[in-house]
Formats: structure tokens, C-alpha cells, sequence
């Protein structure tokens, strides 16, 4: 996709502080950090949300979920747990139509829905 934000980012054409990446997934840091960790995880391929999700590209959400894993047993800020949200639409707060996975640690979290 030529105008997506995360597209350019996976491409070099934008930077950001890359936190790990692979063939498939690339990771970096959220430059609005709402926690003490705040990274963004995305698939290469561009899925533009959830709901786009087909037996044809599923195995790359499985591999984010491995990545996650790992770098969660890497570092000791995610020993006492993490969160990892994805938003679907706008109503739920979608604002890059790239399927992302926000990965937060190093806080205790509560629960509430503005």
C-alpha cells in the first residue's frame, strides 16, 4: 500500500526505533508510548485490520504470537505480565488500517473503556 503509514515504516521510508525484525513481522517502538514498554508489532504483508484475517494470511498472526513470546522471555520487564491489544474499526480505536498488535509492559494495568 503506498499511502500506509506502516508500510512506509517497514520500508525504511519513515523511521522509527525498530525493536526486532524478521522476514515476516517487524517491530518497533509506539512513538506515543502509554507504558513503560509500548512496542508495535506488524506483519509485513499489509492486512489492513482483524476482520481481514483468511486462511490465506492467518499464519502470520500465528507468528506474531511467537514473537511476542520470545521477546517477552527477552526481557525482564515482562516477567509480572504484559498486554497486547489489537483494535478493529474506528469505533474501537483503529487509526493505521495496517493490522498491528500493541504490546505493553513494565505497569500494572487496569480495565476501563472511555
Amino acid at each position: 500500500m503506498n499511502d500506509c503509514l506502516f508500510c512506509k515504516i517497514i520500508a525504511g521510508e519513515i523511521p522509527s526505533t525498530k525493536i526486532y525484525e524478521d522476514d515476516k513481522v517487524f517491530v518497533f517502538a509506539d512513538i506515543n508510548p502509554i507504558a513503560p514498554i509500548h512496542w508495535l508489532v506488524i506483519p509485513k504483508q499489509h492486512i489492513a485490520k482483524i476482520t481481514d484475517v483468511n486462511e490465506d494470511n492467518s499464519a502470520v498472526i500465528s507468528h506474531i504470537y511467537e514473537v511476542i513470546a520470545k521477546l517477552a522471555a527477552e526481557h525482564d520487564e515482562f516477567k509480572d505480565g504484559f498486554r497486547v491489544i489489537s483494535n478493529c474499526g474506528e469505533n474501537a480505536g483503529q487509526t493505521v488500517f495496517h493490522i498491528h498488535f500493541h504490546v505493553l509492559a513494565g505497569a500494572k494495568f487496569g480495565w476501563s473503556v472511555d
